[in-house]
Parts: structure tokens; C-alpha cells; sequence
């Protein structure tokens, strides 16, 4: 089977046509604690993030993804590595899907493809997530795609309703 594409989607490097629901998606202040983002991204600043998409991930240290679906041709969603280590050969992976495209087992396709890539060309030792205690759909995720809970980060994350505990979750 080719990397990074399966019967139904298609993890590719992003283009400018991304922009406006790569804008929608990192404004959307409701995933922000996810991600921990604390403020709008303009459209210049994400029109810059998209034209150094081509660096490589040993320049950028990260690599984002647009998930997207063979069928229609929309973008899903995205899939990222980030924090990549070369020398402990290690990556956080992380996903947003757009709320229309969940719960019928893209994510876990998307995070499946990205761990082939990760594990088989880029040859990581192992992929890490932090995952909040009560984001139980990314939990399950995540453990459906055979990472493990390694340890919980207590009062890691400041939300709306004060700190909570973040699980880290790895796979090898």
C-alpha cells in the first residue's frame, strides 16, 4: 500500500486553496485549549504558514497534513507531527477533524496512515500525545490506534472551568 493514502483519504502537504478552512479551523476558538492556541491567526499568517509548507519536517520540526477525502475531494481535516526529535527519533502527533467528517472513523485512518509514515519512511522510535482527561473521543482514538496511557500530567492545561489533567500517551 502507497504512504500517506488509503481506499478513502489522502494525507497531503498543504496548498494555498487550504487557506480559508485552515482559517476556519485554527480560529475556531472552541478546540483552542486542544492545541493550545490563545489567540486568531490572521489570514497573512496563515498565508505564510501555508508557503513554507514546503520545508521538510528535519527543517520545520513539524509536519502538518491536510486529511483529505478521495470521494468528494474536501479536506476532512488535519493530522500533525510536531516537536520532532531526530536525534531521540520521536514526534507529538495531534488531529483535528471538522466536526461534519467525525465519528465515522476517519480520524483513526488518518492517525493510522500518519503512523505508518512516521514509523516506516521517517523511521521514529515512537510517537507521543497529550490528550486532556476529559476529551474522551481523542482518548479513545488514540488508544484504538494502539498508543498507551504512560503517565497523566496533573493541572497541565488551564481551560474555562481552571486547570486540568492531561494524559500522555505513547506508542512504539
Amino acid at each position: 500500500m502507497a504512504l500517506l493514502k488509503n481506499d478513502r483519504i489522502i494525507l497531503r502537504a498543504l496548498e494555498p486553496e487550504d487557506l480559508d478552512v485552515l482559517y476556519k479551523w485554527e480560529n475556531d476558538s472552541s478546540v483552542w485549549s486542544s492545541g493550545n492556541t490563545t489567540s486568531p491567526y490572521s489570514r497573512y499568517a496563515l498565508k505564510e504558514y501555508i508557503s513554507q509548507s514546503h520545508l521538510t519536517i528535519y527543517d520545520q520540526k513539524q509536519l502538518r497534513l491536510m486529511i483529505e477525502l478521495r470521494e468528494t475531494g474536501n479536506a476532512g481535516g488535519i493530522v500533525d507531527l510536531y516537536d520532532f526529535d531526530l536525534h531521540n527519533r520521536k514526534a507529538g502527533v495531534s488531529i483535528l477533524l471538522d466536526t461534519k467528517f467525525q465519528k465515522n472513523g476517519i480520524a483513526t485512518e488518518a492517525i493510522k496512515l500518519l503512523m505508518d509514515y512516521a514509523f516506516s519512511f521517517l523511521k521514529i522510535h515512537q510517537l507521543y500525545a497529550y490528550v486532556a482527561v476529559t476529551n474522551e473521543a481523542s482518548k479513545a482514538l488514540f488508544l484504538r490506534c494502539g498508543f498507551t496511557v504512560s503517565g497523566v500530567l496533573s493541572d497541565w492545561t488551564l481551560t474555562e472551568d481552571g486547570f486540568t489533567d492531561v494524559l500522555v500517551l505513547q506508542c512504539f
